[in-house]
């Protein structure tokens, strides 16, 4: 495990491989993949402070296609979601589905929240809301997760950028 870290911390130092490796990462845990983007954020800004930007950049760009891969995710599985729902739930999801068919493209601004987010992506596919308006909010949502995370870290660790 040592090894492991110690070879990821000397790629995180190299910025080429830095930002490919955190966009790939930040693509992969806006799936159903059980990975996490913000250490390795977080990791990035603190060994390469110059990158800041380019870091939130990279990585709500790739959070957000992870979740527009949600929404098509649930746009193609539309009839066989509706084959497998469980008729004894099926007022539960019936009125969820109201809930979220009402909020619209909105409702992908919560797509930065832990365990609903994922989800929240898929169902906007599944009740084939407007891709392009989703994609809009989750990149409001994901990218404003990540200037509170960043700046809220460096808060915390007293060290800033621009200082």
């Amino acid at each position: 495990m040592n090894g492991f870290l110690q070879a990821l911390l000397v790629q995180l130092s190299d910025p080429t491989y830095a930002l490919a490796l955190l966009f790939i990462v930040s693509l992969l845990a806006a799936t159903f993949v059980p990975l996490g983007s913000e250490p390795l954020l977080l990791g990035l800004i603190t060994l390469q402070p110059d990158l800041l930007w380019p870091a939130l950049g990279v990585v709500t760009l790739g959070n957000t296609l992870g979740g527009v891969v949600g929404w098509w995710m649930g746009r193609s599985t539309a009839r066989w979601m509706a084959q497998r729902l469980d008729p004894e739930r099926s007022a539960r999801y019936a009125r969820a589905l109201r809930w979220l068919n009402k909020l619209g493209p909105a409702a992908c601004l919560g797509s930065w929240l832990p365990v609903i987010g994922d989800p929240l992506c898929v169902l906007a596919g599944y009740l084939r809301l407007p891709l392009l308006p989703c994609a809009a909010y989750m990149a409001i949502g994901k990218g404003l997760r990540y200037l509170v995370l960043v700046f809220g870290w460096q808060w915390l660790m007293g060290v800033w950028p621009w200082a």
